[in-house]
């Protein structure tokens, strides 16, 4: 049997009926079982999110180097509850949809052997509006929340996403490449380029052990830079496995079919191999991306959220803090695409709890010299003046 060339997904317009609707269901506290991935914090699933985002810091795999550490003993990355839950396939039938945003609020560590408890609150929509990329579009917003087994909070999200009609998406992506606007995808890498791009991977190291203290840091100073990519297929294949879909679960064979069966919407049939696919594939899969009005496969927004908040923990080192991050999602990160995280400090406080706050503006810039996540954030750093680090602080 002929494979049709394109792939098709459900396409819907933003009707009254479906706006009345979706505003009906604000408030809800969302059932998010079937988006659930991790619950429990062991040694392998803190160890595959760490791999699944790169991040080499001893302090999430060696637990005789966390043991020594202010807190005490072994701890996942401070991103590891968004491979516990991330966000959820919600509403808007027929419509395309990308993070656009995250702000994230940090309380507690997670520990190895603690239980982590989503909960996923939708805080109803802005919009409709319209847009230069597809037509009318609405913002939907959440709010999730993570304890451990002892009731504590161990972080807020706040995220949002955009949704968009997708025909009109595809119509204009499709007129773009007519006119050969639009960046070359994959982008052509020349050989010496991907030598030095990777000899600068291998050569980023984490503060680690050695505190970065306040009194060391000035507004203005550059915040060490963390490189990603080139990005490959298999980059977005470890961050799902090491949880971080941000959909129902990926599942397989009947299993799969089933849940399609039941929920249309959240597959594709490929027109290569006639399999069905979910939506989540247009993360690594080149059919799904274009019937999602996107030219190339491209990043998942918590997994560049993860990489910001990687590279905080990079730069402030085992004794500091993330006290608050917020990224925003403004250009897709496409497979072969290299991007370069840094920032610069912005500003310097005293909390009222006596901590020592860091400001930064970060950026992540790719090699087209767009910034395609900007963001801020705030770190509590260590004080020569404290015997007490904020992660100590906050260690049980």
């Amino acid at each position: 049997m002929a494979a049709d060339t394109e792939a098709r997904m459900p396409e819907a317009r933003l009707t009254e009926e479906l706006i009345e609707r979706m505003r009906a269901r604000a408030g809800t506290d969302l059932r998010i079982e079937h988006s659930t991935n991790n619950e429990e914090a062991t040694r392998i699933a803190v160890a595959k999110f760490a791999a699944g985002i790169g991040d080499i810091n001893p302090l999430w795999t060696d637990a005789d180097y966390a043991r020594a550490s202010p807190y005490g003993a072994p701890v996942a990355p401070p991103s590891f509850f968004i491979g516990c839950f991330s966000g959820i396939q919600f509403g808007w039938p027929g419509l395309g949809s990308f993070h656009n945003l995250t702000r994230v609020t940090f309380r507690k560590p997670v520990y190895i052997g603690d239980t982590v408890h989503a909960t996923c609150t939708y805080e109803g929509f802005t919009g409709p509006r319209p847009s230069n990329f597809a037509g009318d579009m609405v913002t939907d917003l959440f709010t999730n929340r993570y304890r451990n087994q002892d009731g504590e909070e161990l972080a807020q999200i706040h995220w949002e996403v955009v949704n968009f009609e997708r025909a009109t998406a595809k119509e204009k992506t499709a007129d773009k490449a007519s006119k050969g606007s639009g960046p070359t995808l994959p982008h052509e890498w020349a050989p010496e380029d991907v030598e030095r791009i990777e000899a600068q991977v291998l050569a980023e190291r984490p503060r680690g052990a050695t505190p970065r203290y306040a009194e060391d840091v000035a507004v203005g100073d550059h915040v060490d830079t963390l490189t990603k990519g080139p990005i490959g297929l298999t980059d977005e294949i470890a961050f799902v496995v090491g949880g971080g879909t941000p959909i129902p679960r990926l599942s397989a064979h009947a299993v799969a079919l089933h849940s399609y069966a039941k929920h249309p919407a959240w597959s594709f049939r490929d027109p290569e191999t006639h399999a069905q696919e979910p939506i989540y594939s247009v993360h690594y899969n080149k059919h799904a991306a274009r019937a999602m009005g996107v030219g190339y496969p491209y990043d998942v927004g918590f997994q560049r959220q993860a990489w910001q908040i990687h590279h905080l923990s990079h730069w402030c080192g085992d004794h500091g803090w993330i006290v608050s991050c917020e990224s925003r999602y403004r250009r897709f990160v496409f497979l072969s695409d290299v991007v370069e995280l840094s920032g610069t400090v912005t500003g310097k406080r005293v909390s009222d709890g006596g901590e020592h706050l860091i400001d930064i503006e970060t950026r992540a810039v790719n090699q087209r010299g767009e910034d395609v996540m900007p963001g801020k954030a705030t770190v509590a750093l260590p004080s020569r003046g404290d015997a007490s680090s904020p992660a100590a602080r906050r260690a049980r």
